[in-house]
């Protein structure tokens, strides 16, 4: 049997192509390949044993990840890496990560703009004015 792979691209406007062998692009349906009503949804979730959908209670229990160590682990970074990169205390980022403490607002705002686009934030604290 012979596979076949589809690439495909997303455009900024959230629609979905087909790249074609020519390069060029196709349209993908916007219809769902298997429609499921919300019902047939949670009905294969909860058919799946490694898929259960937790409980309030699990929900409430469960350990948090901190949104900036999920970010760093996205641009594969070490802690110290990280923290040499943005320029942000290396105790300062495990704090962050280990739940000790949140970012201000204004560290916020700078995460989000890492998360945002990582390379340029980098581009800017090391260029040579």
């Amino acid at each position: 049997m012979r596979e076949k792979t589809t690439i495909a691209r997303m455009h900024k406007d959230g629609t979905v192509v087909e790249i074609l062998p020519d390069g060029s692009e196709c349209s993908i349906s916007r219809q769902p390949m298997r429609p499921m009503t919300e019902e047939e949804v949670v009905a294969a979730a909860f058919s799946d044993p490694d898929a259960i959908p937790m409980t309030e209670a699990e929900i409430q229990k469960a350990r948090r990840v901190p949104r900036v160590k999920t970010m760093r682990r996205a641009l594969q970074l070490t802690q110290e890496e990280f923290a040499a990169r943005y320029h942000i205390p290396l105790s300062t980022l495990r704090d962050w990560e280990q739940g000790r403490s949140e970012p201000d607002q204004t560290a916020q705002a700078y995460l989000k703009a890492i998360a945002g686009n990582p390379e340029a934030v980098y581009q800017a604290l090391h260029s040579r004015n």
